[in-house]
């Protein structure tokens, strides 16, 4: 069992890379949204940074309290940004452009906590304020680059299951997205057998590798 400092600890590495990656994910999608045409999302207030604005009480902090306490690794999600098809030209793609939206806005949040990393080890001497920095930024890194991978499978209701029907022929993508009623239970089953893992983690290393490489971190 971790002591209460070790789980203080925990938290306090996990939650800035949590709330802002999930908050600047929901953020994207509406601020696309918004920009085909859906004011759905700005007239909620929800096209900001304020990750008060898209906390879920059990995605945001229930669930990552929780595998702070029992896990190294803490994940958790934000409340889904409401769009309206029915404003857009082209409902299909435009709802495809939205749901890349938030994956693509992780992979440059994953990208700014490289640079967060670099600038803490340019500005700082070796100490445990820099241990701390790095360790967060790696963590940022992490978390933005498993919501990403995460969100690309192509299963409704994940964004990746929203792109894949707004690239099908109308006569497929309708019958694809039939399948968002049994997407969770499909995800806790990967997640279950182990496959997701198999799935995910070596495209997740693959990405972490990348970002490594472009900004020079070891």
């Amino acid at each position: 069992m971790s002591s209460i400092p070790d789980i203080a600890y925990t938290i306090a590495v996990w939650a800035a890379p949590i709330l802002f990656a999930i908050t600047l994910h929901e953020a994207a999608h509406g601020w696309v949204a918004n920009k085909l045409g859906d004011p759905t999302a700005k007239s909620l207030g929800r096209i900001t940074l304020n990750p008060i604005k898209h906390i879920d009480p059990v995605g945001t902090i229930a669930v990552p309290l929780f595998l702070a306490m029992i896990s190294p690794f803490v994940l958790g999600w934000a409340k889904p940004v409401p769009v309206e098809p029915r404003y857009f030209k082209s409902p299909l793609l435009d709802m495809a452009l939205v749901a890349v939206a938030g994956p693509v806005s992780n992979f440059f949040m994953a990208c700014f906590w490289a640079m967060f990393i670099q600038l803490a080890v340019m500005s700082l001497e070796p100490s445990q304020t820099l241990a701390f920095l790095t360790e967060m930024g790696k963590n940022g890194i992490i978390i933005n680059i498993v919501l990403m991978v995460l969100n690309l499978l192509p299963i409704p209701p994940l964004d990746g299951g929203r792109v894949v029907a707004g690239i099908l022929p109308p006569k497929l993508a309708l019958p694809f997205m039939q399948l968002e009623r049994f997407g969770m239970i499909i995800i806790l089953l990967l997640l279950v057998s182990g496959i997701l893992g198999k799935i995910m983690w070596p495209i997740v290393q693959h990405f972490i590798e990348i970002i490594g490489f472009i900004f020079g971190l070891r």
